[in-house]
């Protein structure tokens, strides 16, 4: 088990980080309760669900951005001549062996063979579905990549594989990518760990990220809350020319609540953050919680709806689909 050594701040007591406008982690029995209990009504998903799109990225962009979805939370922005990969998971399943846990239910949208040369990843946190080991060593071997990461996820990653080039910011830090790129690591309502007894040992983080066509706003994995975090990005690095939110992974609500976002929650982010367009992720990939496959897209067009929100200002994208500034 690793986990961060540094000086104590506004977010960390010395052992553990926290939120402070946020909320404690469940407990081990509150969790065993939902996983175990009698109550608990899972809804099936389809074993598998063949793509209906699959991209082939160009080399390079060099003129505006272009965002392809591979599936739950990894994306390829591509722009001013660089290639970066969010969250990035082609792994089989997101856990902490290869024979259980949460399986994948469609292929990546980006055939991992296909990807252009990646300059930099970003990750957001420690958790399985988010910090995939095996794609981030697969990564390393064919491209040694960047990656930037919150504290204490470095020591996962190097602890796992030397050749991970991993650099380990806090929340506010800039970090120049060159080329007139940065990326800035904000606060977040959320949690991580990799086991029973790491609970918040490394940070997690949300990203800014800077580009020529404007920023982008990007929550891999985040609560709501009064919507303080999203306020507070609006404020500090406003305007935001996109936001990608997380949409799914929300039920039972009540146990949910505190660390992912319904449909309705990210509709607050999107109107809270004050980006001019959104694009929805978290979803439809890997069976993390209790709601159906295709409820979070569902919920999402209706709520819109009700809002009398165009659905094009926010769009929830299918493995293999492209989305272009």
């Amino acid at each position: 088990m690793t986990s961060y050594d540094g000086p104590v701040s506004d977010h960390f007591d010395g052992r553990t980080f926290f939120d402070p406008d946020g909320v404690p982690p469940k407990s081990l029995g509150e969790v065993l309760r939902w996983q175990f209990g009698g109550d608990r009504q899972r809804q099936a998903w389809p074993d598998w669900v063949e793509n209906e799109h699959a991209d082939i990225p160009p080399p390079r962009v060099t003129a505006g951005v272009r965002l392809s979805f591979v599936g739950h939370a990894s994306w390829l922005i591509q722009t001013a001549g660089q290639n970066i990969l969010i969250d990035p998971v082609w792994s089989d399943r997101v856990s902490p062996v290869s024979f259980v846990g949460p399986k994948r239910h469609n292929a990546p949208g980006i055939a991992f063979d296909r990807l252009p040369a990646i300059d930099t990843v970003l990750v957001s946190h420690g958790h399985y579905d988010h910090l995939d080991l095996a794609t981030l060593s697969r990564l390393a071997a064919t491209f040694n990549p960047r990656v930037v990461t919150p504290l204490g996820n470095d020591s996962t990653m190097r602890s796992a594989d030397r050749a991970i080039r991993v650099e380990a910011f806090d929340w506010k830090d800039r970090v120049d990518l060159g080329g007139g790129l940065a990326v800035t690591l904000v606060p977040t309502r959320h949690r991580t760990s990799r086991g029973l007894f790491d609970r918040n040992k490394a940070l997690w983080a949300s990203f800014v990220l800077e580009t020529p066509a404007g920023k982008i706003y990007i929550v891999c994995d985040s609560g709501y809350g009064d919507g303080i975090h999203f306020r507070r990005v609006r404020d500090a690095h406003g305007p935001l020319r996109l936001a990608i939110l997380p949409i799914g992974a929300y039920e039972p609500r009540g146990f949910m609540k505190d660390q992912h976002m319904n449909p309705a929650d990210a509709m607050k982010a999107l109107a809270d953050c004050g980006a001019g367009q959104a694009l929805a992720h978290h979803h439809a990939t890997f069976q993390l919680t209790d709601e159906a496959m295709d409820a979070p897209a569902k919920e999402l067009a209706v709520a819109l709806g009700a809002a009398e929100i165009p659905r094009e200002r926010f769009v929830a994208l299918r493995p293999g689909q492209i989305f272009e500034i």
